[in-house]
C-alpha cells in the first residue's frame, strides 16, 4: 500500500464534505463513536468529525466509506503543540491516514499487525487532520476503527511520552536540574521498590511492577493500595531500548501518565534524591517545595 495516498487525495478533494458535522453524544466535544450501518449507502459524502478536546477517542462500528476526523482542540495557552495517536488494539474494518499538506500519509492499516503509537507537531493553526477510509469486505461482521488522542505539553509530562515515537534521547539519564523539575511537573511521583521487571519484544515496551511506600502524587489511579501490606502496587512502562534493570533498595519515581498508563521518566534512588533537594534548598535554587 503506498505511503503517499494521492489517489485518496483526489478521492477526498472531489467528494463533497457532509454538511452534517457529527458531534460526541455527550455534547463535551471530546469523543465520537458511530456507526455506518446508519449512514446512506447511495451518498459520497465524506463525514466529518469535529473534535475539540485535549484527550478523548473515537470508535466507528461496521466502516463505510470514509470519514474525517479533525482534531482541534481549545487551547488556553500554546504549550500543547504535539498531539499523540494511539490506535486500539483491534483496530478493524478501515486504513487510518494523516493529512498533511493537502495529502494523505498512512499511519494504520487494517492489516498492520503492529498499532503503535504515533505523534506530530501541531501547525499554525492548531489542527490536525486524519482520515479513515472504510476497506472493502463481503460480509457484515462487526469490525471497529477506533483511536484514543492525546495533546502534550512539551514543556513537561509530554516530553517523557514522546519516547513512543522513538525521540534519539528517550534514555537520557536525568541530571540534577532534570530531577528537580521533574518532582515538580511529573504527574505522578511515587517512593517504592522494584518487584519485577517484564520485557515484551512485540511492542518493545518494557513493564516495570513497583511496590509504593508512598505516593505522593498521581493524576489517575494507576497505584492501588494493597490492604494486606499497606503499601500501594502498580506497573510503570518504558522503552525496551532503555534496557531498565532490576535494582535493591528505594528509588523515586517519576514520569507521565498517557492513555491510562504510567511512563517513566527520572528514576533516581531515593538517598540521592534527598541528598540533590537539599542542597537545592540549602541554595534556593529549587523549583518547587517538596514534602520529603
Amino acid at each position: 500500500m503506498q505511503k503517499s495516498g494521492r489517489p485518496l487525495v483526489l478521492l477526498l478533494l472531489s467528494t463533497v464534505l457532509s454538511s452534517r458535522e457529527m458531534w460526541c453524544m455527550t455534547g463535551d466535544f471530546c469523543s465520537w463513536k458511530g456507526s455506518g450501518l446508519s449512514w446512506d449507502s447511495g451518498s459520497r459524502a465524506v463525514e466529518q468529525v469535529h473534535l475539540r478536546c485535549t484527550e478523548g477517542s473515537l470508535e466507528w462500528m461496521y466502516p463505510v466509506q470514509a470519514l474525517r476526523v479533525i482534531l482541534e482542540p481549545t487551547l488556553i495557552n500554546s504549550k500543547h503543540t504535539t498531539i499523540c495517536i494511539k490506535p486500539h488494539s483491534q483496530f478493524q474494518g478501515a486504513n487510518l491516514y494523516v493529512e498533511r499538506r493537502r495529502e494523505l500519509h498512512l499511519l494504520v492499516s487494517e492489516v498492520d499487525g503492529v498499532k503503535k503509537v504515533h505523534c506530530f507537531g501541531m501547525d499554525n493553526s492548531q489542527r490536525l487532520a486524519l482520515f479513515l477510509q472504510a476497506s472493502p469486505h463481503s460480509d457484515l461482521s462487526r469490525r471497529t476503527a477506533g483511536f484514543q488522542y492525546e495533546l502534550l505539553n512539551n514543556q513537561t509530562s509530554g516530553l517523557v511520552f514522546q519516547k513512543l515515537a522513538l525521540v534519539e534521547d528517550a534514555c537520557r539519564p536525568c541530571d540534577d536540574e532534570d530531577l528537580l523539575m521533574a518532582v515538580c511537573t511529573s504527574d505522578f511521583v511515587v517512593r517504592g521498590s522494584i518487584l519485577r521487571i517484564t520485557h515484551d519484544m512485540e511492542t518493545q515496551i518494557s513493564r516495570v511492577d513497583i511496590n509504593a511506600l508512598r505516593v505522593h502524587r498521581q493524576r489517575n489511579s494507576i497505584f492501588q493500595p494493597d490492604d494486606l501490606t499497606g503499601t500501594w502496587n502498580g506497573p510503570i512502562s518504558t522503552l525496551l531500548q532503555c534496557r531498565v534493570k532490576k535494582g535493591d533498595g528505594e528509588f523515586l519515581f517519576t514520569g507521565s501518565e498517557h492513555f491510562g498508563d504510567a511512563w517513566l521518566g527520572c528514576a533516581p534512588r531515593y538517598k540521592d534524591f534527598l541528598e540533590i533537594y537539599q542542597k537545592a534548598k540549602r541554595l534556593r535554587s529549587n523549583p518547587c517545595d517538596f514534602q520529603i
